[in-house]
């Protein structure tokens, strides 16, 4: 990165970015205007809406959120209290009413946006074609998932805090590292936040002169090292209650090898086109070898290995950008599998790196194959195909933002994009349900599950499967379903008042009564935000045994 800026010049940064944020924030309210009133969907739900732990910022509920191994955490199966307490805070301002929800998540992006444009000028790349990468983020039709989510509010800051925490390295590193830890505690994702950092400071040392002025002091280093380790170890512990871990996807270690660099593919189209951008990615394992995504990555990883060591003896800024693409894709990359292995959200992350390698490699090639004497009309023709990409951007933004104002719409679109996934077998069994047809329910009912479906409780509380509710084969599946969850319930140790009313709902839908009668005794006895709550329930299944 470039040398320290003086006061003036800082001023001036600081400048550019309220007005680049302003002229964003009107922007990302035009794209984003047909989501702003759009209900809680999916995660939403349990993050949110039926969260107890941010509906009263009171001093109980703020201790439990930053207790690594309180209710908090195990609730939304991460340790994200920065995510929480954001929450805590728009359900105070805004309670119910989502607008507020939505618009805090514009804001946020909007900011971030801003944020990348002083990042990518740092690193010597042209201020119009900085511009552009920021405005290329701000409008990519991958990040409408991140802004329209409301749960997704964890990817909207976190980002923010990573790139101010970037931004103040060299010149403020203790405020640098408070923001760093500040986003770790937003989302785990914004451990990019370090190498990137140190890549950094190391491009921008002069080993022959042997400056060191940019790099931060050693002892921040080391708090920051300190801090994200620290993190880690809490936030795999959290991690692991949810039993995601243990997921197997893929038959053998080629099989994994194969699908990890197809998705990474699959990301790079995305970024560069937005072509293949989807509620609820669900992407088959990559079983062939004559795999089109999988034979597409062979040349891609050899180009990214030829850059990353070409970058790395020239200590090119490059370095840093492909560090943290890499490193942001990572932890979604299915090394580590879990049911939905690919998301438009998983981008938002990993695309500010790759717009830093395209725009710096773009620099580098225009000064090398261009001219002087044609440079102009090559870059007014460069403007205008970037103009026009941003406008395209801009409105199929808004056509995906529409989406997510109905749980439907969002179902609809899964499906379409992956008529073999959960999304997909789900609608084929509500429309199953409204003709009768119990048997075709029952078999896309038992194919979701086939591929991770595990919500009973939603089955129970689908509207469109009403018809066939009390039918003994639908009862018989959803049977199963709560069984494995009682199955999972069983090798925890110390579950929580939330964790023990989930289970004895699993039983409850099983028809066990008397042993969910029992788990909600324990609950009491555990002790937790929903102890009124709890003990209603226990009344109603009394009066329920008794009645019949």
């Amino acid at each position: 990165m470039a040398r320290p800026k003086s006061s003036g010049s800082s001023a001036g940064e600081a400048g550019s970015v309220a007005l680049l944020f302003c002229g964003f924030l009107v922007v990302s309210l035009f794209v984003y205007g047909r989501v702003l009133q759009g209900p809680f969907v999916s995660d939403d739900l349990h993050y949110v809406r039926d969260n107890v732990y941010i509906h009263e910022l009171s001093l109980e509920n703020v201790v439990d959120i930053l207790d690594p191994t309180g209710g908090a955490a195990v609730a939304v199966v991460n340790y994200t209290p920065i995510h929480l307490l954001l929450h805590a805070v728009m359900w105070k301002l805004f309670g119910t009413s989502t607008l507020g929800h939505h618009v805090a998540n514009v804001v946020l992006h909007a900011l971030a946006s801003a944020l990348l444009f002083p990042l990518l000028v740092r690193s010597r790349i042209p201020r119009m074609a900085a511009f552009f990468g920021a405005s290329w983020f701000l409008l990519h039709p991958a990040n409408v998932e991140a802004v329209a989510w409301i749960s997704q509010l964890k990817s909207s800051s976190a980002l923010v805090l990573s790139l101010a925490s970037l931004l103040w390295f060299a010149r403020r590193p203790a405020l640098a590292t408070l923001l760093f830890g500040l986003a770790l505690f937003a989302k785990p994702t914004a451990a990019f936040v370090l190498p990137v950092a140190a890549v950094f400071a190391w491009c921008a040392a002069d080993p022959a002169r042997g400056a060191r002025a940019l790099l931060p002091p050693r002892r921040w280093l080391l708090v920051a090292v300190l801090v994200l380790a620290t993190y880690a170890a809490i936030e795999f512990s959290a991690h692991q209650r949810s039993g995601a871990a243990d997921a197997v996807l893929y038959d053998t270690p080629f099989v994994l090898i194969r699908t990890v660099m197809a998705l990474a593919v699959r990301y790079l189209v995305m970024a560069g086109t937005s072509y293949g951008v989807s509620a609820f990615h669900e992407p088959e394992p990559v079983h062939s070898p004559f795999d089109l995504w999988w034979l597409a990555a062979l040349p891609a990883a050899v180009f990214v290995a030829w850059r990353l060591l070409t970058g790395i003896r020239a200590r090119r800024n490059e370095v840093a950008y492909w560090v943290w693409a890499l490193v942001s894709f990572a932890p979604v990359s299915q090394v580590f599998p879990f049911l939905y292995p690919m998301a438009d959200r998983y981008l938002y992350f990993i695309m500010p790196g790759l717009i830093g390698v395209a725009l710096l490699m773009g620099r580098d090639v225009f000064s090398q194959l261009v001219d002087e004497g044609s440079a102009e009309k090559v870059r007014r023709a460069l403007m205008g195909a970037g103009a026009g990409m941003l406008v395209f951007f801009a409105w199929h933004s808004g056509e995906r933002a529409a989406i997510w104002r109905n749980p439907v719409f969002i179902l609809d679109d899964a499906a379409s994009h992956y008529p073999n996934g959960v999304s997909a077998h789900l609608q084929r069994a509500q429309r199953s349900a409204q003709l009768g047809d119990v048997d075709t329910a029952v078999e896309n009912i038992r194919g979701a599950v086939a591929r991770g479906y595990l919500r009973f409780q939603q089955l129970d509380a689908d509207p469109a499967l009403a018809p066939i509710r009390k039918h003994a084969k639908f009862r018989a599946v959803v049977s199963e379903i709560a069984a494995r969850r009682i199955a999972m319930f069983h090798v925890k140790e110390n579950p929580t008042q939330l964790e023990l009313r989930t289970v004895a709902r699993a039983y409850v839908a099983r028809g066990e009564m008397s042993e969910a009668i029992a788990v909600l005794e324990r609950a009491l006895e555990v002790g937790g935000p929903t102890d009124e709550a709890t003990r209603e329930e226990i009344a109603e299944l009394r009066k329920y045994q008794h009645h019949f």
